[in-house]
């Protein structure tokens, strides 16, 4: 029980209240309490048990998926789970299930694109569960690229009805979760078409299967797209594929919330603006950010964790060898994710502010700022999955060759969680829709339009593009203001650069094909500045508990300070810091690195996670790895027998000589 000891050992090293950086974390005492309470519900229902999961056939876990979500659903009754409640234990149970679009994408599209005729009539239905909904957006031939979908949805007007059509085999529906098996109701997006003129890409609410029999209905052809990447993994989702045959549907299942089609076919705008729409799109990807910081705190737990508990070479006369948390070079590796973890925490609490306002100035008709709401969570959603999607496999690194066994939990979670990469907009095109943004704000500049919000900054780009780093000492680095003057100089002036750049094209959006890369390094730029931004906020809170603003400090010192270090070249090229300067900023950040391990378990601690949902034998809470991960190799089917299936028949014949040769 040695590495028992090392974490009761680490833990006495804390130097701040490990219980308030818990409330910091969860956001608020009540959202910790709540996420507490639940947590612990889930992990002592043994329905709810997951460390057989990668051993199970593809049909044995999609069942296990929906015994566990009929559980959870029955406990949400039983309990009488408030709706925060209730989405915290889906959260914990950990697995990737036909309820997640339900909750996640159904229910509030409706809600944010259908009228209030429609929300009355299919709302309680979903709240109630007594539909099933997914959101069928994506196609075989197109993702990324909406306005391209293929299926069609023609307006009938002698019957009063919409014919949905899969005119093309790239117009198949592909991708949407819970579609494959489970779902009964669709939100279809296809293009509207009436009395011949395509009015661009709409949703429809499309029933695919009985209520009475689950049979699909007549002109529909559904099912599962098959195995994904990983075992377990995403594969519990039923993602499916869906064709039409001229499927027919009354007219009011058009969301009408924005724009209707009346009686007699005639298009029609509603009286609520379309932007409405982008209150869906923001929720959904605030949601996918603090996803991220969830799914990048575990790994960074596990591998924080597993680094103690780990020893290897460094042994003196006999002693114990070095631990390998306390190599700088598992410190540079490792610190800089946890650092990152807390500032995507920060930054998706903030996502949830921007969430209400951007909410309350649409139905005021307040439409100032969606153009930089759209391209600050476009840009949020690509930086901090792609960081995260990395930060997972850099853990599984970090952890050595044991980071590499299914009950590690690292490959698991890094196949079930790569998807964020594409999925609701894949990265590097939501970064080029930031870069436009971007280029927009930079040619704006001298018409008097004030720049706002996270693009404030631009409008002091004329003083950003000439000022110097005002650095002489490693210590200056630990400064607030001269980090983020250092960040908003890099972000203002690669934009300036790319627009410059692309002034040289006669044709802009060859310059934008051209010089595509450099925009999305500007849009990178750009983002990372908002997340540096947005931890400085955090820190002028007032942050109550015994050294916890203190923590806090050096995490945003590691988190900004090794971004400078990685993104070395973009400062010292434009002009803002000298490489003297940056020599200086990795001076700090080694010395920094020191002031983070004595903390380092203590700082994990605070994510609060269960051993169940860290789901790794190399992350328990005990530290007591190695007779475990003895104990969970005797579990895997191979192991129920001592003679192989197949000794017999290949392995035997071999031994023995006994292969038969066939003569040529």
């Amino acid at each position: 029980m040695e590495a028992l000891d090392y974490h009761a050992e680490e833990r006495r090293k804390a130097e701040f209240d490990v219980e308030e950086m818990k409330i910091v974390w969860a956001g608020s005492r009540q959202a910790y309490e709540i996420s507490d309470r639940v947590a612990r519900l889930v992990a002592s229902d043994p329905v709810f048990r997951k460390d057989n999961r990668t051993m199970l056939s593809r049909k044995d876990l999609f069942k296990d998926t929906l015994r566990k979500a009929a559980h959870a659903w029955k406990r949400i009754i039983e309990l009488r789970l408030s709706e925060e409640e209730a989405s915290k234990l889906r959260f914990f149970v950990d697995q990737p299930v036909f309820t997640d679009l339900h909750w996640g994408m159904f229910i509030p599209a409706i809600k944010g694109q259908g009228n209030d005729e429609q929300q009355q009539k299919w709302l309680p239905m979903a709240y109630k569960m007594q539909i099933i909904g997914c959101y069928a957006q994506t196609e075989l031939g197109h993702g990324s690229n909406v306005q391209g979908l293929e299926t069609t949805a023609t307006f009938d007007p002698e019957t009063d009805e919409f014919v949905i059509h899969s005119p093309t085999l790239t117009s198949s529906k592909w991708w949407p979760g819970g579609l494959g098996k489970v779902s009964t109701h669709a939100l279809v997006y296809a293009r509207l078409i009436t009395d011949g003129q395509d009015h661009g890409v709409h949703g429809f609410i499309v029933q695919l299967r009985s209520l009475d029999d689950h049979l699909s209905l007549p002109g529909i052809t559904v099912g599962d797209i098959g195995m994904k990447f990983g075992s377990g993994a995403y594969n519990s989702m039923d993602n499916g594929v869906l064709r039409f045959d001229h499927v027919r549907i009354p007219r009011d299942q058009m969301l009408m919330g924005v724009s209707q089609v009346t009686r007699e076919g005639k298009f029609m705008q509603s009286d609520v603006p379309r932007q409405l729409v982008y209150g869906t799109m923001v929720y959904v990807r605030q949601k996918i950010v603090a996803d991220a910081s969830c799914a990048l705190s575990r790994a960074v737990c596990i591998a924080t964790r597993y680094s103690v508990v780990r020893r290897q070479f460094g042994s003196h006369n006999g002693g114990p060898e070095t631990q390998v948390i306390d190599y700088k070079t598992q410190q540079s590796r490792l610190f800089p994710l946890l650092a990152s973890a807390y500032a995507f925490r920060f930054v998706g609490e903030w996502l949830k502010w921007l969430y209400t306002d951007v909410t309350q100035r649409l139905q005021a008709s307040d439409f100032s700022t969606l153009p930089e709401v759209h391209a600050c969570t476009a840009g949020l959603k690509s930086v901090t999955t792609s960081a995260t999607a990395d930060a997972i496999e850099e853990c599984r690194k970090l952890c050595g060759g044991h980071g590499y066994l299914s009950s590690s939990g690292l490959p698991e979670l890094f196949a079930v969680y790569v998807p964020a990469c594409t999925y609701e907009g894949d990265n590097v095109v939501l970064l080029l829709q930031v870069a436009r943004f971007l280029m927009k704000t930079v040619s704006q500049l001298g018409s008097g339009k004030k720049p706002v919000g996270t693009i404030a900054y631009m409008g002091r780009s004329e003083h950003l593009l000439q000022c110097r780093c005002e650095v002489e000492r490693a210590e200056d680095w630990l400064k607030p203001n001269v980090i983020l003057e250092a960040f908003e100089a890099r972000a203002a002036r690669m934009s300036v650069t790319c627009a410059k750049n692309l002034n040289n094209f006669p044709n802009q959006e060859e310059g934008f094909a051209q010089l595509a890369t450099d925009l999305a390094e500007a849009a990178v730029a750009h983002v990372q500045l908002i997340i540096v931004s947005k931890f400085i906020e955090k820190l002028q809170q007032d942050i109550p508990g015994k050294g916890v603003k203190r923590q806090l400090e050096i995490l945003f010192n590691v988190y900004a300070l090794s971004l400078l270090h990685k993104h070395l070249g973009d400062f010292v090229a434009s002009g803002c810091i000298t490489p003297k300067q940056g020599a200086l900023a990795n001076e700090q950040l080694r010395l920094l690195y020191s002031q983070v391990r004595p903390n380092a378990i203590a700082l994990v601690d605070a994510f609060n996670y269960t051993d169940h949902y860290l789901g790794s034998v190399l992350g328990r809470y005990d530290g007591n790895v190695y007779p475990k991960l003895y104990e969970e190799a005797w579990k895997d089917p191979l192991n129920e027998t001592v003679i192989p299936d197949g000794y017999h028949e290949y392995i035997r014949p071999i031994l023995k000589q006994h292969i038969r040769v066939a003569r040529l």
